[in-house]
């Protein structure tokens, strides 16, 4: 490129151009919107012009204001990284200057270097560059802060536009003189609202004017009556929708559960109420120290300053004065007298047209009574008092389910940083690091120990809670055309009721007796779905509410021995199929070839029905062989073939087509961005921490800790041992073996799933009574046997043989049991709870104490509450140690694996032996669990636990440890099956 300058020999040079030519071609691929346009006629440089982002000349200025538009979560990290990169140099240019030339000037004509345009045009860039970086930056804070602002909203103000929306209900109802048209379980509210909201402010007044207070009397006064009225009603009708029980609760429990929610809104209640006059404070300080400061400068001050803090400022106030926890007698006292004024003031009546001539039937909506209850897995009766609800309020309420109100929903913003046993998780929500369940050990324990021994739990815990969610709404979609159409499909409850047979007219006792059994089930089997029922409603309403969020997160827990869990309780991962089916990362990953690999993997594993017990090779085949189907069930899944209801985990199993269909088709599937989590299961996993604990070769090879061509199949071995042992009792005689003829009616329903969850739940302690329920269960899916009694005796002897079959495998794993439970036993004696420090430095203390009864005279009734009493349960702590052990070791893997997981940049989400991430990343995760559980079983696991038992009780004898084999545990490595 040549081009002109002049020089003047004066100080005031000035420069123009006289005769441009074209300068070389510049790559712009990667600046696709920058077009700079030279005058070759003119003496003028003029302007560069953009095509959607002009950038100015002159950069000192910023009269060209950068457009920009959001970007997806996939592309926008590496936007300015990529124009960066499209640079081979960075070489600033500070100002650049028209100056108008003079024509009494002699002029100078030299060459310029062909550098100088790419000069200009790199500086240019560079300057640009820098305000894209802070523009997005401010983008991301106000997207960041609207959404926290939204957050703070849902948790602290759910019960308040609750009471809003009644209110306004009722003024609407009294200006139209007509009722809303609602659906049918906020028409029962709206009916109970304004009697049960005056009935407690009665009770606040006299309570404050009493002289003689009740023991509740300091708390119901703490909250409005109406806001008081709504969590009573919502709380009520939630146990009703989620108990097993016939149209009843137990009076403790509702009192109990009622006095929690009341306590836990006081809590928020006050802190607001505080916060808000602290921000009152703050805005009269600001305003009289910044009179002379224009009105738009104080509006932002207040905006950000307050706004954007709100949760710090609360967060001091807390500090300067501690809550005190109220405890469960207040909570029980204060719950037992919100639902005495609750069935004094709430009714129903049936509708209109079914109505007789006479009068209307007005009747109370929940009644207390006392009711003779069987506890579950106990044949002891007992009486309760119990709050019983009228069968109009159960009408329809399975269908209305939706419309209650769910506090704790994910959140949109990620959870704060886990620093402390009640710091972390939600923002305003009381949010604890471990479930603990009153157990006071447990708790004290995990508050004293250091933050820094627990340092690797808390991240681990983070890691899980900003993953990042979205809800995938073409499954959502077939979810909702299939509930829509009564259920019963794709493991869907069925949305009607089985009918209630009707009395026979004959007198016969043996009909008689056979109608009332009919008649039992029936009942058993209608109060089943209508839990599930409410159950689907209310997941079905979370994801309807977070159906155009662009993603959400999860804040993790821990129970108390280390396995974490989602505080959100009803759309999450670690639900049924419905739950993983609707649930996809927000985050999307080009698949790349080795995703598009795992993704077909995915999907075979997803079908299952044994094909995800062959070998990759013919997983793959598979999934190639099914490719018409699979692109139907994605394209048609409602009026099509339907193909993918033949899957194990149905609605899974249709994301998995939807996503490889798209991929398939598309003209680079390996550049198709994948928002689908890839699972990779543990081999029955359980055994597996046994196996590495015990080092046996032939267990380790049993569940997949060495490589194979293709998976060893534990539950298939299991289920051929079986058959085997059935197979010589059935040729034994009848007269002298009573089991042959068991052995005879059971030898062709042994298969892999008979057995499997007694396998799964052996090492977890499964008790022979545990096993036969399994087993029967399986039994009665077969329908084969139809006779009760019979059914119970072949369930009886198929789990003693499993049992055996077991034991005959897995020695070394059932010798490890065995020491654990004796070392439980020798501390359980000296009645002590079983302790241990996991390898993380989670402390872990056996909650299992004999509870004692605790009287608490209530305005309902007396209440006989339970508490931790100070003697252990000796039983209990020894037959829930081996099990409790290997979860806290599961655990600890899974964590181990998160932290890693974080650190190599991956996406990760865990469901405690399943491990999930996006399929491009499938093998790097793989590569990175292996070897977290080599390094987890390098350590000396059980000679540290012996000797920490040792240490604690110097004057106990433990067993000595049991003997190990020789497996060399870095074969893991090269194990392609070991999670799979």
């Amino acid at each position: 490129m040549h081009s002109a300058a002049s020089f003047s020999p004066s100080p005031q040079a000035q420069i123009y151009s006289t005769s441009w030519k074209r300068p070389p071609k510049i790559n712009t691929k990667s600046h696709k919107n920058l077009r700079f346009l030279f005058s070759s006629n003119s003496n003028t440089l003029f302007r560069p012009s953009f095509s959607s982002a002009p950038f100015p000349l002159n950069l000192k200025s910023t009269s060209y204001p950068i457009q920009l538009h959001p970007l997806a979560d996939s592309v926008h990290d590496n936007l300015v990284e990529n124009l960066e990169n499209s640079m081979n140099s960075h070489i600033p240019i500070n100002e650049i200057r028209q100056v108008t030339p003079l024509e009494s000037c002699p002029r100078i004509f030299i060459q310029e270097p062909p550098w100088i345009a790419s000069l200009f045009l790199k500086g240019l860039y560079k300057r640009s560059n820098q305000e894209v970086k802070l523009e997005f930056k401010e983008m991301e804070k106000r997207k960041y802060n609207l959404l926290r602002r939204r957050q703070i909203k849902a948790e602290t103000e759910a019960w308040e536009r609750m009471v809003e929306e009644y209110r306004e209900l009722q003024r609407e109802m009294c200006e139209k003189k007509l009722a809303p048209n609602l659906p049918y379980v906020k028409a029962l509210f709206l009916g109970w609202f304004e009697p049960l909201r005056d009935a407690i402010e009665r009770e606040q007044k006299v309570q404050r004017t009493k002289k003689q207070k009740a023991a509740f009397a300091p708390h119901i006064d703490l909250l409005p009556p109406d806001k008081m009225a709504v969590i009573v009603m919502h709380k009520m009708m939630g146990l009703f929708m989620m108990g097993n029980q016939e149209g009843y609760v137990l009076v403790v429990q509702a009192a109990v559960q009622i006095g929690v929610a009341i306590e836990q809104e006081v809590r928020i209640h006050s802190f607001l109420e505080k916060t808000k006059n602290y921000q009152r404070k703050k805005i009269e300080a600001d305003t009289e120290e910044g009179l002379r400061k224009e009105k738009e400068i104080l509006r932002k001050r207040v905006n950000s300053l307050i706004r954007t803090r709100r949760l710090k400022e609360v967060q001091k106030l807390l500090k300067n004065e501690e809550f005190e926890p109220w405890g469960r007698d207040t909570q029980a006292k204060l719950g037992s007298r919100l639902i005495e004024l609750l069935t004094e003031t709430a009714y129903v009546q049936p509708p209109l047209n079914q109505l007789a001539d006479g009068p209307p039937d007005i009747r109370p909506a929940f009644r207390h009574k006392f009711k003779r209850v069987t506890n579950p897995g106990q044949k002891i009766v007992k009486k309760y008092g119990v709050i019983e609800c009228d069968p109009l309020v159960l009408m329809g309420l399975d269908k209305t389910a939706k419309h209650m109100l769910i506090p704790y929903v994910p959140m949109l913003v990620p959870p704060k940083k886990w620093k402390g046993y009640g710091k972390g998780g939600h923002l305003f929500l009381p949010s604890y690091v471990m479930r603990t369940h009153g157990s006071r050990k447990q708790q004290d324990a995990v508050k004293i120990v250091p933050v820094k021994q627990m340092q690797k739990v808390f991240e681990a815990l983070d890691v899980l809670g900003n993953t990042k969610w979205r809800v995938n709404r073409r499954v959502l979609n077939v979810v909702e055309s299939i509930w829509a159409r009564g259920g019963n499909v794709a493991g869907l409850v069925n949305r009607e009721d089985v009918p209630i047979p009707e009395k026979p007219s004959s007198e016969d006792l043996a009909e008689i007796q056979e109608w009332k059994w009919n008649l039992r089930k029936a009942k058993k089997i209608n109060l089943e779905r209508h839990s599930q029922r409410c159950d689907t409603e209310l997941k079905l309403s979370v994801a309807q509410k977070m159906r155009d969020e662009e993603g959400f997160y999860y804040p993790h827990n821990l129970d108390f021995r280390g396995r974490a869990y989602p505080m959100h309780p009803h759309l999450n991962h670690l639900s049924s199929d419905l739950c993983r089916g609707i649930l996809e990362f927000a985050e999307g990953r080009p698949l790349g070839k080795s995703g598009l690999y795992w993704l077909k993997i995915h999907l075979a594993n997803l079908y299952s029905g044994g094909v995800e017990k062959l070998s990759h090779d013919g997983r793959l085949a598979f999934v190639d062989n099914h490719l018409r189907d699979i692109f139907d069930s994605a394209d048609n899944p409602i009026n099509g073939n339907r193909w993918w209801l033949k899957a194990e985990d149905p609605f899974q199993f249709l994301a998995a087509c939807i996503n490889l269909s798209e991929a398939l088709r598309s003209l680079s599937p390996h550049n198709i961005i994948s928002h689908l989590p890839i699972h990779q299961d543990g081999s029955c996993n359980g055994l597996q921490h046994y196996a590495a604990l015990g080092r046996d070769s032939m267990e380790a090879a049993a569940v997949n800790l060495t490589a194979g061509d293709k998976p060893a199949d534990v539950y298939s071995e299991i289920a051929v041992r079986v058959h085997d042992i059935m197979k010589r009792d059935s040729n034994k005689d009848p007269a002298t073996n009573p089991h042959a003829l068991l052995a005879k009616i059971l030898i062709d329903q042994v298969d892999r799933k008979l057995v499997k969850q007694t396998v799964m739940t052996s090492v977890y302690g499964v008790t022979y009574v545990g096993a036969r329920e399994q087993i029967k269960r399986r039994l009665e899916e077969k329908g084969l046997i139809t006779d009760d009694r019979l059914l119970f005796t072949a369930a009886c002897y198929a789990a003693k043989v499993t049992l055996a079959a077991l034991g005959e495998i897995f020695q070394a794993a059932r010798d490890i049991m065995g020491w654990l439970g004796d070392c439980a036993k020798v501390i359980a004696s000296e009645n002590q709870p079983v302790r241990w420090t996991t390898p993380l430095g989670l402390p872990v203390v056996q909650p299992y104490c004999r509870s004692e009864r605790h009287l608490i005279r209530t305005s309902l009734q007396v209440l006989a509450l339970q508490r931790e009493g100070n003697s252990v349960d000796v039983r209990k702590q020894r037959t829930a140690f081996p099990p409790n052990f290997v979860h806290s070791l599961d655990g600890t893997h899974m964590m181990m694996t998160a932290i890693a997981c974080r650190d190599a940049g991956l996406r990760f989400a865990g469901v405690h032996d399943s491990f999930w991430t996006h399929a491009c990343d499938v093998e790097k995760m793989n590569q990175i669990l292996r070897e977290k559980f080599v390094e987890l079983y390098s350590k000396p696991i059980l000679e540290n636990l012996l000797e920490s038992f040792q240490t604690s009780y110097p004057a106990l004898v433990f067993p000595p440890l049991p003997a190990r084999g020789d497996f060399e545990l870095r074969k893991v490595l090269e194990s392609p099956y070991f999670f799979n």
